[in-house]
């Protein structure tokens, strides 16, 4: 096997699956490194679901990329021959001036988006499952649905070694060391050299940058999937759209109808800080009824047995945006993933995107909140 690379991609869960794909399809001598045989269970990149969504309340800078990434997903798609999305609109619920209601509102006026706003009494005629408090609005945007996170990663995987990259799983990366003229990547079965170095690690990425203090933060989190408690063709897709809520000043939940599964629910942060190495992935009794407490709440039948449960992990950085930067020493290796627990949506477009960064030095998006300010 060769030993010498234009770029070694670190990680290659949705960020570095989707890099080494768009780097080998412009003819780029890849290496893609994992420490386990992704798609796996370890990371951020499992749990059968992920929610795509376009009126982005977190900022409108969002919304060109996420856009972007809507039309590589479709791509990826037909590349591929597998179903990567499923549209089923989507739901931002809170009240008025809650940052999820007023910055879904604020996204798709500044883009012109298609989106309608709804009142408490509307969502509950209009979505039955659903039932927001009576001081609630929502935010429906007809083009929100779910992308299938296990088959997107495979896709880009698969079409990246399709393009020639070299994948070496079950090879965790050890350390790196950058000089003037390239990067060594050391593995316990080698070492690599490349022009470039991609760290798209997600929750190990603060094990290779020893010394570099950028604050981020793993965070637990776990996933659940209820049974129905009654009318379960109320959760169909058909009559279900995805839908993320805000509700005691800064808590959040969010939720998908049931594709055979199980209503899957979890919350939005406020899980306890971790490693990849230490976290605990056994899910207790306390934590699931402290969600079904939720569920009662707010999408009562859906409150039945509970059929599954796992944990998976966010990387945050100090403000919740995503880090795509070059290393402030060594320009030679960017730092890409940390996302928040909200980039798997994007990952299609950050995959392009961290191309263009290797081969261009430059993208097409403005990526002045994802990096040191």
């Amino acid at each position: 096997m060769p030993t010498s690379f234009d770029v070694a991609i670190v990680g290659l869960g949705a960020m570095g699956s989707a890099a080494a794909f768009h780097l080998a399809r412009r003819g780029v001598k890849v290496l893609g490194l994992d420490r386990f045989a992704p798609p796996h269970t370890f990371g951020s990149s499992h749990g059968q679901t992920r929610i795509i969504r376009e009126a982005y309340f977190e900022h409108p800078v969002y919304v060109p990329m996420v856009q972007r990434a809507y039309a590589l997903w479709d791509e990826l798609a037909r590349e591929s021959g597998q179903r990567i999305f499923l549209q089923t609109g989507g739901l931002m619920i809170g009240r008025p001036d809650s940052a999820v209601a007023s910055g879904a509102k604020l996204s798709a006026k500044t883009h012109e988006l298609p989106h309608e706003i709804l009142s408490a009494k509307q969502i509950r005629e209009r979505f039955p499952a659903l039932h927001p408090e009576d001081d609630m609005v929502g935010v429906f945007e007809p083009r929100a649905g779910i992308l299938f996170p296990e088959v997107c990663v495979s896709g880009h995987l698969d079409l990246a070694r399709r393009h020639g990259a070299t994948l070496r799983f079950d090879e965790p990366a050890l350390r790196w060391e950058a000089r003037p003229e390239n990067v060594t990547v050391r593995t316990a079965k080698g070492s690599y050299e490349s022009s470039q170095v991609i760290l798209s690690a997600g929750s190990w990425i603060n094990s290779l940058l020893p010394g570099l203090k950028l604050g981020f933060r793993v965070e637990r989190q776990v996933l659940y999937w209820f049974d129905s408690a009654g009318r379960p063709e109320l959760f169909s897709p058909e009559r279900c759209p995805i839908h993320l809520w805000q509700f005691d000043a800064r808590r959040y939940f969010y939720g998908f109808p049931d594709l055979g599964d199980g209503v899957k629910v979890a919350r939005h942060h406020d899980g306890e800080t971790t490693t990849p190495d230490s976290v605990c992935r056994e899910v207790t009794a306390a934590e699931i009824e402290g969600m079904r407490e939720v569920v009662r709440r707010f999408l009562p039948a859906a409150a039945g047995a509970l059929r599954a449960a796992t944990v998976c992990l966010y990387t945050n950085t100090p403000d919740e945006h995503f880090w795509i930067d070059r290393h402030p020493e060594h320009a030679r290796v960017l730092i890409a993933s940390p996302c928040s627990g909200h980039g798997f949506k994007f990952s299609s477009a950050i995959g392009e995107t961290l191309a263009d960064l290797i081969m261009r030095g430059r993208s097409e998006f403005d990526l002045s909140l994802f990096g040191k300010r």
